[in-house]
Formats: structure tokens, sequence, C-alpha cells
């Protein structure tokens, strides 16, 4: 059974260490609970896109590695140099969960465009498949947000999907440029009402509303801000949910 409504699950969070070194990762009960608003059953299908770091051989080797031995059946769309499965638009169709990686989050969209992923993963949200991402694959769901993806200097962005009629904000309290750049964003008018959210914390939205957040641990919160009457950026806490933790 697909999801209920259109999902997107948008995040700075996602994977966690088995502190076994720097490439030994395991889900965190976001997974789960994409799962479970997917109504996958008992072998979710999940599918890395790995674009915004240009489909690195590394990543897949964290998402393969954080996968092996769970109830999950992981499978991955590559892009570089070319497409690694014939039929880009059933591979997609054919999953549960869509997550997509944090990098860059311009070369993601204008690489998704070149190949037509707008329109599929588009189609893929509308048919119940859960989308969902960390970081750039947070911000793209969105009109926009703050960037590094030109540089070290944090960025306006304004390039995304849209689908999700606001700005995204990602770390919003482990990288001391975002909270001020995003104030400023919302304040001048460059991006509209925006959702962020601090490591640890997801924003579930169902269709086009912001349903709940999510954090895998305590201390976090995600964040609205919108533009005030006198010309800041107005900011209201949202409690999120705390998640089960599992055995390290």
């Amino acid at each position: 059974m697909p999801a209920t409504e259109p999902t997107i699950v948008a995040t700075s969070m996602g994977f966690a260490s088995r502190r076994r070194g720097p490439w030994d990762a395991r889900p965190s009960a976001l997974f789960d609970l994409m799962a479970e608003l997917a109504g996958a059953g008992d072998a979710p299908r999940v599918c890395y896109l790995g674009q915004a770091t240009g489909d690195q051989p590394t990543g897949f080797t964290v998402f393969y590695g954080a996968f092996a031995g769970t109830r999950f059946r992981a499978s991955h769309l590559a892009l570089y140099p070319m497409p690694n499965v014939e039929d880009i638009r059933a591979h997609l169709l054919a999953q549960d969960v869509i997550w997509v990686g944090g990098g860059s989050v311009a070369n993601l969209c204008a690489v998704w465009r070149v190949h037509g992923l707008p329109e599929i993963l588009h189609e893929c949200w509308q048919a119940g498949v859960v989308l969902g991402g960390v970081s750039a694959g947070s911000i793209c769901w969105h009109t926009g947000g703050a960037t590094d993806s030109y540089g070290p200097t944090l960025r306006p962005f304004t390039e995304g999907l849209g689908w999700l009629p606001y700005g995204n904000g990602v770390h919003y309290d482990s990288e001391e440029q975002r909270r001020p750049l995003m104030h400023r964003l919302v304040a001048d008018g460059t991006l509209p009402a925006s959702h962020c959210t601090d490591d640890g914390v997801g924003l579930i939205y169902r269709g086009t509303r912001l349903a709940e957040a999510v954090a895998d641990r305590p201390g976090v919160a995600a964040y609205e801000l919108v533009r005030a009457e006198d010309g800041t950026a107005r900011e209201t806490r949202i409690e999120p949910r705390l998640l089960s933790a599992e055995p390290e």
C-alpha cells in the first residue's frame, strides 16, 4: 500500500554512526517511520539518490552497508556517467522510500533537470512513494534555502523544485552562518515563509502541509520563520516528537 497522501520527509538527520569507522553507519528510526508512512510492509524498498555529491562510490558504500542485514531492500539510482538502470521511471515508482543524500543542492537540481527527474519524482510523490532526504536532499523539495553549493560562504538558493512552497533551512544549530542568513532571506523576501531544522530533526509534510517535526535526540527543534510587518523575520520554535532510539 502506498502512502495515503503525498509525503515528503525533509531533514537534517538520517544515519547514525556505529562508531566502528568513518563509513560505518546505521539507519536511524527515521527510516522505519518513512516505511510506515509508505505502508511498505515487512520488506520496504528504499532507493538512494546521491547526485548532490556526484554519485561518489563512498556514498553507495555507506548506504548499502547501513541497510545490510536489515529488513530494507536497498537500491540506488546513479546518473554519473550515465543512468545505472534502463528505465528510471519504472525503478523509482517501484520504491516505497526514495532517499536523497546531502551535498550541493544547486548541482543536484541541475543534474536532475537534465535527466527529467523532477517530472518522475513528482509522479512518485503523487503515487505515494515517500520522498526523503538530508541537507541538499531536504532543500531540493522547497523553493530554496541557504546553501554552500557555491563556496564556504553561504549564499541563497532559489531554484528548488518548489513542490513545498516554503524556504528550508538545514543544520540550523550546527553551522553559524545558517540562522542569520535564513533570517535575512525571509526578511527581505528572497525566500517565503521557511521551515528550518537543527541537526537531528526532520519535517514531515503531508501534501504541502507541515504535519509534524520529529527528532532522533533530545534538546533540538524545528523552526518556522515568517516575515513580520516591521520587515524582520519572526522565528517560532516547533517542538519535535522524539523517535525511539535504536540500540548501539
